[in-house]
């Protein structure tokens, strides 16, 4: 089940916080709650994802990008993901997330996101997530202009560009 008084605290606290400006990092902090564990009592890679999407939601509620995207109708949905998962994380533990807008291509942005315990990267994923409409995906020049930013589009750094090369050459739709 989805954590929605996680998702309204989250909310609520970022509505509270200065304003981000584009591609700024938001910093926040959860603990690993018994309902976030699988059966070997660890953080559950599903819900890794879901704590990833309320850092994400409060990056765009400090930015101002909730807004617009009400404003004009549009929703906004993961496009794509690759996670890296290099440290545990178990129940009551304590993690600092940093999620950041790292920048656009025509029509997908991308989000940078890591969890940390202590010192210690315990995961990091990258999210490509695309604003859509009744018209279908929404081009990010489109969006960048109803967020007053048009010209924002810093240059993405080389592995994003690589991973941005090999998911191309992935083969869709699948075989069976």
């Amino acid at each position: 089940m989805y954590p929605l008084i996680r998702f309204a605290a989250e909310t609520a606290r970022a509505r509270r916080l200065p304003r981000l400006g584009l591609g700024e990092a938001h910093l926040s902090r959860h603990r690993c709650l018994p309902s976030d564990l699988d059966p070997w009592r660890e953080l559950n890679n599903g819900r890794t994802l879901t704590l990833y999407d309320l850092g994400r939601i409060a990056l765009m509620v400090r930015s101002g990008v909730d807004r617009a995207l009400r404003e004009a109708g549009w929703g906004i949905a993961v496009a794509g993901a690759s996670i890296r998962y290099r440290r545990r994380v178990r129940a009551f533990d304590r993690i600092e997330m940093r999620s950041r807008l790292a920048g656009r291509c025509a029509r997908f942005f991308y989000f940078e996101q890591t969890m940390w315990r202590g010192e210690e990267a315990a995961s990091s994923v990258l999210i490509r997530s695309a604003v859509t409409g009744a018209e279908g995906i929404v081009p990010t020049d489109k969006v960048m202009a109803a967020l007053g930013e048009p010209a924002w589009r810093p240059a993405l750094p080389d592995w994003i560009a690589a991973w941005i090369e090999a998911e191309a050459a992935r083969l869709w739709p699948p075989s069976r």
